[in-house]
């Protein structure tokens, strides 16, 4: 009788437990595609922040090529990084690079820049980072104006030699008390607008990218 008790309580224990990690499962499934959703969208809303649909007709999420290993240590990136490029009719008007500078006060600062064809920075938005509220965070839109600065930059306006903060001799501001940060963001931008010079046709043409890069100095504190 006992022995029956016990393998009946067993089964039941075990029944449970079945259930429960079942139900954990779905649970999970569920709320990683839930992320993954809201991730996706916000996503397209920094991409579509950058390069309004006004100015592309096709899909910036959809459309992308990997960025080649030759440019990983530059930018950053790695196997899972892709570049969005926009187009207008069928043309490549413009390329929305990922790149993370990894010299930030607190860590990396992960970023994408859109470049134009004619080598004009479209836009540039912060998506993740470390730096310290109140400081190092004015590098976020919605905190500060300060990254729509690099609007219309290139690497001729202003002249390659002074994409640096004000306090290195170059042309960007820093923020009262916080100097590392925007300079490790002006430096991985720089890096990123050498990449798409040195690659250019590569870049902007309709099939796949075989680009090359060399790396670039580092920016250091």
């Amino acid at each position: 009788m006992l022995g029956k008790s016990i393998s009946k309580n067993s089964l039941i224990l075990t029944a449970f437990a079945i259930a429960t990690a079942g139900a954990l499962a779905l649970t999970n499934l569920g709320t990683q595609d839930r992320i993954a959703s809201a991730e996706r969208a916000a996503q397209q809303r920094a991409l579509y922040e950058i390069i309004p649909l006004s100015q592309h007709d096709n899909d910036l999420l959809t459309d992308t090529i990997p960025v080649p290993q030759s440019g990983w240590i530059d930018l950053g990136a790695d196997a899972t990084s892709k570049i969005h490029r926009a187009r207008h009719n069928g043309e490549i008007s413009a390329l929305i690079i990922p790149a993370v500078a990894h010299d930030g006060y607190s860590g990396d600062i992960s970023m994408i820049v859109g470049v134009n064809r004619d080598g004009t920075i479209a836009g540039v938005r912060i998506l993740l980072h470390k730096e310290t509220p109140g400081l190092g965070d004015k590098i976020e839109l919605k905190k500060n104006q300060w990254i729509v600065n690099f609007n219309g930059k290139s690497l001729q306006v202003p002249v390659i030699e002074e994409w640096k903060v004000k306090k290195d001799g170059g042309t960007f501001d820093q923020f009262a008390g916080a100097t590392i940060t925007p300079r490790a963001v002006v430096a991985q931008i720089k890096r990123v607008l050498e990449f798409v010079a040195l690659n250019q046709d590569n870049l902007f043409n309709t099939g796949q990218a075989s680009a090359t890069t060399s790396s670039t100095g580092e920016a250091h504190e």
